[in-house]
């Protein structure tokens, strides 16, 4: 695996001794020099075109959602031509991680992602890294929620911690990340509030999203722990009930549903989405990603989606991001240290 710089410890939201979140950063927009080139295309010039996102989990998780959304926004705005986007399962990311890395120079590329690659780039021993990848942006915070079946015996989070005390091995938690990601450092964390030995946890992880909700509706576990937007579709259609969810305050979307802190779990949580692109791109192909993001942000369209899906707003580009990145590497690598899957 490749060798990481060692970077500052980042600024985290802790909540517990395992707290890994997102660093809290005030910059916004793009940081690069821009050429003669990328101004012209600020200045007016035809929306770029023939871009692809590539989505590195299965369709229907937090990913895929947030790549469709962006690129739909985009295509609806005019500030780009249509963009494809595609999944490329496998491993966590990491497959979709060594692709974006071996497409070194192709400018019109770029991978969502979040901090569920920076852990599987670990735990999969990956020999890419986010390390050899060109940041572009972070886009969004998410708080994460704790779900279960809508025919559950645990009507609440209080009821849920009890019986997974008892027995951490028979209480099954899933989640859409590989150990590592931000569904498997949830449960970790939790389980450390709650006074649960983090290494006794039953944890099953899914390729996102989309496959932890069959799981979690057909009753294969006990409860999933994700980002509470993945959910929502199913909780308005009865399926799923939210017990908690893991921000400071309680998510407008979800105006009924308590924080952990306010059940008495003192453990706040927030998982993050970005875009980088492949290494070796030109400056100027760099730029066009920025700007169509920078010019994304701005638009009503993306300010209504992120209402809409309960996102908060963490836009950062360039080398702001590049920073973020290497400081969350580091955290996340210390945290699966612990846990005795890095090192």
């Amino acid at each position: 695996m490749s060798t990481r710089t060692s970077t500052p410890r980042p600024t985290v939201l802790v909540g517990a001794t395992l707290a890994v979140a997102a660093l809290t950063l005030t910059a916004c927009g793009a940081t690069a020099a821009k050429d003669t080139d990328s101004t012209a295309a600020a200045a007016g010039a035809a929306p770029a075109s023939n871009l692809q996102i590539m989505v590195p989990n299965s369709p229907g998780g937090g990913y895929d959602t947030t790549a469709r959304t962006a690129a739909k926004v985009m295509e609806t705005a005019k500030i780009t031509g249509s963009i494809q986007v595609f999944n490329l399962p496998g491993a966590g990311g990491t497959v979709g991680l060594q692709r974006t890395v071996n497409e070194k120079g192709n400018g019109k590329l770029a991978m969502q992602m979040g901090l569920g690659v920076v852990g599987a780039a670990y735990t999969q021993k990956s020999a890419a890294t986010l390390n050899d990848t060109t940041p572009i942006a972070k886009l969004i915070e998410e708080a994460g929620a704790i779900v279960v079946p809508k025919d559950s015996p645990y009507p609440d989070i209080t009821a849920l911690v009890a019986a997974w005390k008892q027995d951490p091995k028979k209480v099954n938690v899933g989640g859409g990340s590989s150990p590592g990601g931000p569904d498997h450092l949830l449960p970790m964390q939790l389980a450390k509030a709650v006074g649960i030995d983090p290494k006794q946890v039953s944890y099953i992880g899914f390729d996102g999203g989309g496959e932890l909700l069959p799981a979690l509706i057909g009753n294969k576990i006990a409860f999933g722990a994700s980002g509470f937007g993945e959910f929502m579709d199913q909780v308005k259609a009865g399926q799923v009930k939210i017990l908690a969810v893991t921000s400071e305050q309680r998510i407008p979307a979800l105006p009924d549903v308590p924080t952990l802190k306010e059940s008495g779990i003192d453990l706040v949580f927030t998982n993050w989405r970005g875009i980088v692109a492949p290494p070796g791109i030109s400056a100027a192909d760099k730029q066009t990603w920025i700007d169509a993001l920078t010019k994304m942000h701005a638009s009503q369209g993306w300010k209504d989606e992120m209402a809409k899906r309960g996102w908060t707003d963490a836009f950062v580009t360039g080398d702001d991001f590049g920073t973020f990145l290497k400081a969350q590497d580091q955290a996340v690598a210390e945290v699966l240290t612990t846990l005795g899957l890095a090192g």
